[in-house]
């Protein structure tokens, strides 16, 4: 009798270990929509300008106006907060951005003229944005694209001397700010 019971408590512990395995599985089966780590890197006058962020794929669903709404604060990706990295300060717009690690964030607008947000603090979740950790905000132009782009993507291109173009595409909008290095 007292091997029948020791036998029926594995039995139960291990039942027990395997419905526990089966629940945390559920729990954090990857999605799908898995937005994959991606970088952005230029060099502009020399400086070396770094993007890391998580690009996220249409997967035939509307972007702008749906999955990312106007007029509220979008992470610029996915998962983590956009990272923007430069070893020069970068004049974007109406802000002097000091060398060093910030986050990028913005606001999308139908009429085109997006908001560009620098915050202090990296590193956070998506849905994590301090509005009290501003830098700054400048505003982005946008114009319509050629073709869809299905995976959103980051460049930093060099315009020749100090100047350069952050441009973000994603579905048929580019958003982008030009910048200078160093002034």
């Amino acid at each position: 009798m007292k091997r029948f019971r020791s036998a029926a408590l594995a039995a139960l512990g291990i039942f027990g270990l395997a419905t526990i395995s089966c629940a945390w599985s559920a729990q954090f089966e990857r999605s799908r929509y898995t937005s994959p780590p991606a970088q952005a890197v230029g060099t502009v006058d020399g400086h070396e300008i770094t993007v890391d962020y998580y690009a996220p794929s249409m997967h035939g669903r509307k972007i702008f106006g749906a999955l990312v709404p106007y007029d509220r604060v979008w992470c610029t990706g996915a998962n983590i907060a956009t990272g923007l990295t430069s070893d020069a300060d970068l004049q974007m717009g109406t802000l002097k951005i000091p060398k060093g690690s910030h986050s990028i964030w913005t606001i999308p607008r139908q009429d085109g003229d997006w908001t560009l947000i620098i915050n202090n603090q990296t590193g956070q979740f998506h849905l994590d944005y301090d509005g009290s950790q501003d830098f700054g905000r400048t505003k982005m132009s946008t114009r319509p694209l050629g073709a869809p782009v299905e995976t959103f993507k980051i460049e930093i291109r060099s315009d020749g001397g100090n100047k350069g173009t952050l441009a973000l595409d994603w579905e048929k909008t580019e958003a982008y700010m030009a910048f200078t290095v160093g002034q």
